[in-house]
This record gives C-alpha cells, sequence and structure tokens, in this order.
C-alpha cells in the first residue's frame, strides 16, 4: 500500500501500524526515521526533533518531511499520535514472539497484541454494513454458515449460537456438502462466508451458487476481495494480522467478535416469546450442571 493512500486515512488510526504500512514507499532517509520510530518507539516519543534527527542519522528536515508522509502535520502532532498510540497497548509490530521469550513476556505480547488488534478492528468497522447485515438475518427462513480453516472454526461458532437466531442453522465443513447446501439455496434464506483473505476459491464459488439460486450473502472478510464481488452485504474486518509464524491469529477473534455482534442484535430483535423460549433453554443448560462441591472418592 503507498503511503500516499496511508497518509489520507483516518488521523484516528494507530500511527505505529502506519508507519510499518508506509514504511516500503518512503524515501531512502524517510525509512531510516520510520525504522528508528519502529525499533524504540518510546524513545522518539521523549526526544526533541534535533535528538530524534541525530537518532534517526537524518537531518531534522528529513524528520519533518516522514512525519507529513504518513500524513501528520509536524513533529509535534506526529509525537502526540504516537502517545496516544503507545497508551491503546502493544502492537502488532513489537509483538513478535521469540523462542527466547518468557512465559510473562509471552502473556504481555499476545494479550497487549490482541487488545490493539481488536481496537483496530473496532474503529474501522463499517457499522452501517453491519446494520443491514442485522435486517437480512432477522428476516432470514434459514441462515446458513460457510468458512474453511480458521473461518470454518468462526463458521462452527456462528452455528452453535442458532436459538438466538431463532431460524434453522447450519454450517458443513466439507467442501462437497458446502456447494451443495449452496445450490439448495433459495430466496428467503442467508448465506454468511467467513473469509479471512477473501481470496479462497472454495468460498467464492459458495458466494455465487448461493446468491445465483436467489439467497443473500454476506461476506466477513478482512479485506477488500474478489468474494465481495458476489455478495450483498460485505462487513470488513481489518485486523493486524502478518505472516510470522509466531504471530497470534488475530483475524479469528475478531471475526467471533463480529458474530457475536450479529447473533446478539438479531436475538434482541426478535420478540418476547422467542426471548421466552430461549429462556427456557438457558435453563434447561444450567439444570445440567452439579451445584455445591464436587464429591471425589
Amino acid at each position: 500500500m503507498a503511503y500516499e493512500e496511508i497518509s489520507s486515512r483516518n488521523t484516528g488510526q494507530n500511527i505505529l501500524e502506519i508507519v510499518r504500512q508506509a514504511l516500503p514507499g518512503l524515501r531512502k532517509s524517510e525509512r531510516k526515521v520510520a525504522n528508528r520510530v519502529l525499533e524504540d518507539p518510546n524513545r522518539i516519543l521523549n526526544a526533541a526533533l534535533a535528538e530524534a534527527a541525530a537518532l534517526s542519522d537524518v537531518s531534522e528536515p528529513t524528520v519533518i518531511r516522514f512525519c507529513v508522509a504518513i500524513g501528520c502535520s509536524g513533529y509535534q502532532e506526529f509525537k502526540l499520535r504516537l502517545a496516544h498510540s503507545l497508551a491503546l497497548g502493544t502492537t502488532a509490530t513489537h509483538s513478535v514472539l521469540s523462542k527466547n521469550d518468557s512465559t510473562a513476556e509471552l502473556v504481555e505480547k499476545i494479550f497487549g497484541y490482541t487488545m490493539t488488534s481488536l481496537d483496530w478492528a473496532r474503529s474501522h468497522l463499517d457499522t452501517q454494513a453491519l446494520g443491514e447485515a442485522i435486517a437480512l438475518l432477522s428476516g432470514a427462513r434459514s441462515i446458513e454458515f460457510f468458512g474453511l480453516g480458521a473461518s470454518g472454526i468462526v463458521a462452527l461458532d456462528a452455528q452453535q449460537k442458532f436459538p438466538l437466531f431463532g431460524v434453522p442453522c447450519g454450517a458443513q465443513a466439507d467442501t462437497h456438502q458446502q456447494l451443495m447446501t449452496a445450490s439448495m439455496m433459495q430466496a428467503g434464506d442467508v448465506a454468511v462466508i467467513f473469509s479471512n483473505t477473501g481470496h479462497t476459491i472454495a468460498m467464492i464459488e459458495v458466494a455465487k451458487v448461493a446468491k445465483d439460486g436467489g439467497a443473500k450473502v454476506i461476506a466477513v472478510s478482512g479485506s477488500r476481495s474478489p468474494l465481495l464481488d458476489h455478495c450483498d452485504v460485505a462487513i470488513l474486518v481489518e485486523t493486524l494480522d502478518n505472516t510470522d509464524i509466531y504471530t497470534p491469529t488475530i483475524s479469528r477473534i475478531a471475526a467471533l467478535v463480529v458474530v457475536d455482534i450479529l447473533c446478539s442484535a438479531v436475538g434482541l430483535r426478535r420478540d418476547a416469546e422467542h426471548g421466552q423460549r430461549f429462556e427456557n433453554m438457558k435453563q434447561l443448560l444450567r439444570n445440567q450442571r452439579v451445584n455445591g462441591p464436587v464429591k471425589t472418592s
């Protein structure tokens, strides 16, 4: 992604992640500043302009150009946004796991990375698209959830929450079964397809088949992708995942949160009778739990 595009984005975004994404498009001298910022953001936060230039081995005007290149008016605005970003928690750039990390360090990195990425996803979520999806799901005759790999786990999680949706729900794991199910969908049915990349051929085919049959199709994806061309509603769940082998898969966690939003919103739209049936179901489950201390022989 070119840094010109990044600099035009919302000024409330995490500036460290903007720097990371902008890095390939910066000039050589500006990249030196970016690398220094990413290496030790706390040091830069407490540095005057002259010190930041010296730490980066560049001139003061270069530091200013770097700030402008990533969408800031100058060094002071950059430092304000840097302070805000550091207050949010650990960024993806600073959460890379190491074999030398202690257990405490792993806990800190993974929790910090997860919370920061979820905050990022929340700030970029399109509530209008969510509202459109909720409306479709609320009026659905039946709902089918589709996904593969980690996204398949999200689809299964959505399916097991079907009492909140109040209509028959399914989630097939086998690609042949998914295609067969999609081909039987028609007007009144809703297909919800989870694919973080949005480039999975099987999921694109499922979207096409379901839509051709008359069903409405909702996509939950991490980026704008070919899948969205075959959907009625696109919910973009942007996270800070990267390809490092030890990076936690935040996309799955963010998608699970979106599932909770969708099923809770649909459940709240149901009538009082449905609410009572749901409460009766919850009571039956509570009755299956052991009360008091468990006796051991």
